[in-house]
This record gives C-alpha cells, structure tokens and sequence, in this order.
C-alpha cells in the first residue's frame, strides 16, 4: 500500500507543478496555454473607439524583439489576458483594444508558443485599476538586443504618444484557434 502510495506521489508531482504554475500565471492576469489564436493585421485600419457606458477601454500595443530586425520572417503571435482570461493577440508591430470593467485588473501577455520555455521567458504582467469612461494605453517593450537581451515588460503609454504608435502599427484581429 505504501508503494502505491509512494508511486502515485512520484508521478502526481509533474502534475501538481504544473497546476500550481498556472494557477500563478491566472493569478497574474494570463489565461490557459492551451488557448492559441490565429491573428491577422491589416496596415490599412487604424480603429479607435470610446469606452461604451459603464466601461473603460484598454488598447494594448504589440513590440517583440523581432519587430527590430532588418528581415523578418514570421512572428509568434503575442497573447494578452486580463484576470486570468486570453482577450486576444497581437502580430507583428500592431495593437488592439478590448473593454474591462471599472476597478483593479491584472494584465498580462507572452507569447503564443508551443514550447514551454518560451511561454515562460516571455511572460510579463501588470496591475492597473480601471475607470468607466477612460482609455487606458500599454505597450510591451523588449529589448533590442533579442530574446534572450533582457526583460520585456508591460508599461503605460501616454494618450498622445500611443495614437503615434497606433498610426505606424496594423490593427490586430483575431479569433481562438481550435
């Protein structure tokens, strides 16, 4: 009975690591791995919006190491969840906008990828608290010296400067792969 016991520990520790590991990424805003999407940009849309009633509204906007390379050759691309749920993807040098209700939120993105490795080293986060009626602008940043150059991370950009960034990048639609 203890050997059961024992053997049943031994391969249930994979298993409990895991759940473990992505309750904490939930925790950090991220949503399921196994969530991937197919994502299209289009050069020649530049939407924006206001928050519908009740509502704020979040623009994030896209910016991997790759986007800084003379060729580029395919991109990932990159998922953003809010409280533990995906609400879509960027790909190359783009943005999209999603609403969220007032109060505290947790954002978070990595890139959408078969190997866990680079799931991890990608995953950023941060917490914003939400107002009806505002706009809310972020951005990822990666450093240019590539993925393994330094830390990506998720930061606040200016109204003004994020139009700017919006109008040099595609718009980002998207749908859940299945």
């Amino acid at each position: 009975m203890l050997r059961i016991a024992l053997l049943t520990l031994l391969f249930a520790s994979p298993l409990l690591a895991q759940d473990s590991a992505q309750n904490a990424l939930e925790a950090a805003g991220c949503g399921p791995n196994g969530v991937h999407f197919d994502v299209k940009t289009d050069k020649k849309q530049h939407p924006t919006v206001q928050p519908e009633a009740g509502k704020a509204l979040v623009y994030v906007i896209g910016d991997a190491w790759n986007d800084h390379v003379a060729i580029h050759i395919g991109t990932p691309p990159e998922r953003f969840g809010v409280d533990g749920t995906w609400v879509g993807a960027n790909g190359y040098r783009s943005y999209f906008f999603f609403p969220v209700d007032p109060g505290d939120h947790r954002l978070c993105s990595n890139m959408q990828s078969k190997l866990q490795r680079q799931v991890q080293s990608s995953t950023v986060a941060r917490s914003f608290t939400a107002e009806a009626g505002q706009s809310y602008y972020f951005r990822t940043v990666t450093p240019v010296a590539g993925p393994s150059g330094g830390v990506t991370k998720i930061v606040p950009v200016d109204p003004a400067e994020a139009q700017v960034l919006m109008a040099a990048a595609a718009y980002s639609t998207f749908h859940v792969n299945k």
